[in-house]
């Protein structure tokens, strides 16, 4: 790509932006569950494992991400953040910085031309700190310099006149009515309720058995290896582009618009290469900035966070805690659950209403429970902004609900296994909102496929003091947007003859790649429809229509969905022509197949290169899912949700009881995926999410003290590495879902889901301990507070 002198390339080729207004929309559930009338007969469609086509760069490091962006006339731009976690901003002096050399520009709040809030769900978090500070590295200004070195040195040099206050970072605190305000409505971000059978009117029914638990989770970081990154380069006209490693072109340029007081039109966001993203990317962090700069100084302005800036420069998951009760009969039958889940959605809302929905809605996990009253809420402290992380808002109450189910069996004296097992959700059942399941649910085949695969044997040479311990878990997430959201995507496809005389496919979308592979997926949609071998994917700009972002586990039902009914209008254009050829009426079942169109025995029957001609077909299509509800604010009853995926961990480990010490022997995931697209980046994304879960039970954490980050680095925040993880066998279930394309389930963030909960259990069965929370650490497995391990 050449644009305004940038140097770039992402995964797939990019594509320029044709004016051409977007097509038709088709109608909400398009899909039919099957793949019937398709051409399945080329290689490379669904059902496939093509290798990736930027595999080989990434691998090689020839691959452009967002931080090796370049353009001529280039200068560079520094922030300079807070070192306080709540303090009064008297005023902010500029001076030196603007006089050090090399030095071309330095902003603040005051240089802001346009809204001086942005956020997703919630305009509240300042492009640049006014008059007080909320978090520990909060933006205060922004200085650009002729090179990186300068504009560090000249960022000492700003002189801010803080008054630091207590923060507030205890979320229990922030709710406390004498509990300072940190916005001014409050310190309750969200609050979602959910009351069904009896506890809608107040009461909770008796039980045979009772167990109440507090569990507590720390703040993980989403810890993607592309720091984050972008250039923004000054166009004619007045207006600006911005490259930029994002999950969601169309809802970033609407806030950077808005905030560069300009109209959209004049902001134009490109995809740049992405290097991970795990929902931290949905929220704005350089953007605002690098484009004012490079407005300001008619230039091409590059911003590169240092690692350590990143852990400040995006939302992390929430911190969290749960009190639950459940009562069950005798025989293990869940009679209610009561919850009350408190999440630190940190300085600024981001994404914490949605995802206080979310932990309320699936806070009794892959259950049946006929009465269910919970409470969720979402709260302003002092601590880093919370977001959408890989989960959202699911994690947290799965390792609670998780423990619970294990501390019932223990009062019941039932095997894990088996109490999941008499609960589990299946197709038909109601949901705690009053939905009921109408796709298959098989939360009971995923525990016993993994309850059947064989165990590790035992280590004869354990040192003593060593104990195994094996833990289960269980978990569904919601796929897609929620509550009422018009979520949908958009794409084109092209179908031409290329100039060396091979029939060529374009499919263009505004679909962000971070890495999970959408881009691979809408090219294997293509050959299957079109039964082309040659498919080319461009990822169009914000001037091209909304794919939506990729977040939700949502890219390959929607913008797949969106390919596939573009794919079909183009095909059934196709077949027009060969009837306008003079061949009889194609019947239903003719297919196009291996660049040519076969009758229904398979046949050729005519070269598609020969009915095109110089023919160019071009079809543009919207794909909608299924309407979905906002719930009632009083019960939290509704239909909320368009699908739901299913997925079970079956964890195996060693525990050192004399050092506290944790060790991963085996870790199996099975997942019910409703039709495996692509089935090799299917279990990589299944490993790679049992992996994140597993190093919040473990290892992940950012450590906090006061509000102050304790551990931004690599060094100090551990993750997971291969040592630390052994294989992990992944076992796939398609049950299709009747109302999504190909009967697909979304499958991204269910595998870090039950992951956690499962490694918990496993450390919980070797000990005897409750294991309360996570991160587990050595000093919460000592010796003086152990009972006797569970059999």
């Amino acid at each position: 790509m050449t644009a305004q002198g940038v140097s770039t390339e992402t995964a797939e080729s990019i594509g320029t932006k044709t004016a051409e207004s977007i097509g038709t929309k088709t109608a909400e559930g398009i899909g039919t569950g099957t793949a019937e009338g398709i051409g399945t007969g080329t290689a490379g469609g669904i059902g496939t494992s093509p290798g990736r086509s930027d595999g080989p760069a990434k691998v090689t490091g020839s691959f452009v991400y967002s931080s090796d962006l370049a353009a001529e006339d280039m200068v560079w731009a520094v922030t300079l953040r807070s070192p306080y976690p709540s303090a009064l901003i008297h005023s902010i002096d500029t001076t030196d910085a603007q006089k050090f050399p090399g030095v071309l520009d330095v902003i603040t709040h005051a240089d802001i031309p346009g809204r001086l809030l942005f956020g997703q769900m919630k305009v509240d978090q300042p492009v640049l700190a006014a008059d007080r500070v909320r978090y520990h590295g909060e933006a205060v200004a922004v200085v650009a310099a002729v090179d990186l070195e300068t504009a560090r040195a000249a960022a000492e040099l700003i002189r801010v006149d803080y008054d630091v206050r207590e923060p507030v970072t205890d979320a229990a605190r922030a709710l406390d009515p004498e509990c300072e305000w940190l916005h001014p409505d409050g310190n309750l971000v969200a609050h979602t309720r959910i009351r069904r059978g009896a506890a809608s009117t107040g009461d909770l029914p008796a039980a045979d058995v009772v167990v109440r638990g507090s569990y507590s989770l720390g703040m993980q970081d989403p810890s993607f290896l592309g720091i984050e990154s972008g250039l923004a380069v000054p166009v004619a006209g007045g207006g600006v582009e911005l490259h930029i490693a994002t999950q969601w072109l169309h809802v970033d340029q609407e806030q950077v618009a808005a905030c560069l007081g300009l109209p959209p039109d004049k902001v134009v966001l490109k995809h740049a290469g992405v290097g991970g993203a795990f929902g931290a990317r949905e929220d704005l962090s350089l953007h605002v900035h690098a484009c004012l700069l490079a407005l300001r100084l008619n230039r091409p302005v590059k911003m590169v966070y240092t690692r350590t800036e990143s852990f400040f420069g995006h939302v992390h998951r929430h911190p969290a805690v749960l009190h639950y009760e459940h009562g069950a009969t005798s025989d293990g039958a869940l009679v209610y659950v009561k919850a009350d889940i408190v999440l630190d959605g940190g300085a600024y809302a981001s994404s914490s209403p949605a995802i206080a929905g979310n932990a309320a809605t699936h806070a009794v996990g892959p259950y049946a429970v006929p009465h269910v009253q919970v409470d969720s809420r979402a709260v302003y402290t002092n601590n880093p902004p919370a977001g959408a992380m890989r989960g959202f808002g699911t994690v947290q109450p799965c390792f609670a609900y998780e423990s619970q189910m294990d501390r019932l069996a223990t009062a019941l004296g039932m095997d894990p296994v088996e109490i999941r097992l008499r609960n589990a959700l299946e197709e038909g059942a109601t949901l705690p909102t009053g939905q009921v399941l109408d796709s298959p649910a098989p939360v009971a085949e995923l525990l016993e496929t993994l309850r059947g695969l064989p165990l590790p044997p035992a280590d004869p040479a354990a040192p003593e003091g060593v104990v195994r311990g094996v833990g289960y878990a269980a978990c569904l997430k919601n796929i897609g947007f929620s509550e009422g959201f018009d979520d949908y995507s958009t794409a084109r496809v092209r179908l031409e003859v290329a100039g060396d005389g091979a029939v060529l496919a374009t499919v263009s979308s505004a679909a962000a790649e971070v890495g999970q592979g959408v881009l691979g997926v809408l090219r294997q949609i293509a050959v299957t429809e079109l039964g082309v071998g040659r498919v080319e994917i461009r990822q169009e700009d914000s001037t091209f229509g909304t794919a939506g972002p990729t977040s939700a586990s949502r890219q390959t039902y929607v913008t797949g969905g969106a390919v596939r009914e573009a794919c079909r209008q183009v095909r059934e254009e196709v077949l027009d022509l060969v009837r306008q050829a003079g061949y009889e009426d194609p019947p239903a079942a003719w297919r196009l197949r291996e660049d040519g169109v076969v009758d229904d025995a398979g046949r050729q029957a005519a070269g598609l290169a020969d009915v095109l001609g110089t023919r160019v077909i071009e079809k543009t299509a919207e794909f909608h899912h299924r309407t979905t509800f906002p719930l009632d604010r009083e019960t939290g009853q509704g239909n909320s949700a368009m699908q739901f995926g299913f997925a079970a961990h079956r964890a195996v480990v060693d525990v050192d009881l004399d050092l506290g010490l944790v060790r991963l022997i085996d870790l199996a995931i099975a997942q019910d995926v409703g039709k495996a697209i692509n089935p090799s980046a299917i279990a990589g994304q299944l490993q790679g999410g049992t992996v994140q879960g597993a190093g919040l039970a473990l290892l992940e954490e950012i450590e906090l003290a006061g509000g102050q980050v304790l551990n931004p680095s690599f060094s100090g925040y551990l993750l997971p590495t291969m040592a630390d993880i052994p294989p992990i066998r992944v076992e796939i279930l398609e049950r299709a879902d009747p109302h999504a394309p190909y009967g697909l389930r979304g499958i991204g963030e269910l595998p870090s889901i039950s992951a956690t909960a499962a490694v918990a259990g496993a450390v919980r069965a070797a000990t005897g301990l409750d294991v309360t929370r996570v991160p587990i650490r050595p000093h919460h497995l000592t010796v003086g507070t152990r009972s006797a391990p569970r059999p």
